[in-house]
């Protein structure tokens, strides 16, 4: 086993665990601590893939912008009495039944389309995605959301202006701790 393959297999183990944890925790402080983690280890798997840019996306969006609201929106809200009302009940032990089902499925999935794609040889597999019209640049990729995409990536940069300001809102009128007096 050569070092790049120890390492992507070591931050493989780290991602699923760290994911895993993210889903068992039961406070949510601590789950977003968990997810952070798991977003940086996925960057990290990018970097053993050479994948540069996705790396440094994962990173400055997802484990820095995102997890940043995310625990914002976890502060405005006071959620000791939904989590002690969602951890209770029938609907619980079902809802983490099916979890455990679709989490299954996915890494069947994932294992078995990894062993398609590590069957062929690496020509094969690039030469499969310059066919099918796979991005492999930072210029394609930035031509492709920028130009061909522009309506879908608007469209969420107003999804996430609307989350926001629908937190804030929810939380005054729930009297988290930015609530009217």
């Amino acid at each position: 086993m050569t070092a790049d393959v120890f390492l992507f297999w070591f931050l493989a183990l780290i991602t699923v665990i760290s994911g895993l944890a993210v889903v068992l925790m039961a406070n949510p402080i601590y789950s977003a601590l968990c997810l952070a983690m798991t977003m940086i280890s996925v960057a990290a798997i990018f970097v053993t893939l050479q994948a540069y840019f996705l790396a440094g996306v994962q990173i400055i969006v997802y484990a820095g912008a995102v997890m940043v609201l995310f625990v914002m929106v976890l502060m405005l809200f006071d959620l000791k009495h939904e989590l002690q009302a969602f951890t209770r009940g029938r609907a619980t032990g079902a809802l983490k039944i099916a979890s455990v089902g679709i989490l299954s499925g996915l890494i069947v999935g994932a294992v078995t389309i990894g062993l398609t794609i590590a069957g062929r040889s690496s020509d094969e597999v690039i030469s499969a995605a310059a066919a099918g019209g796979v991005v492999d640049t930072t210029r394609g990729l930035s031509e492709a959301l920028f130009l061909k995409n522009i309506f879908g990536f608007e469209a969420l940069g107003v999804l996430l202006l609307v989350i926001a300001v629908g937190t804030v809102a929810l939380s005054r009128s729930k009297g988290g701790t930015h609530a009217r007096d």
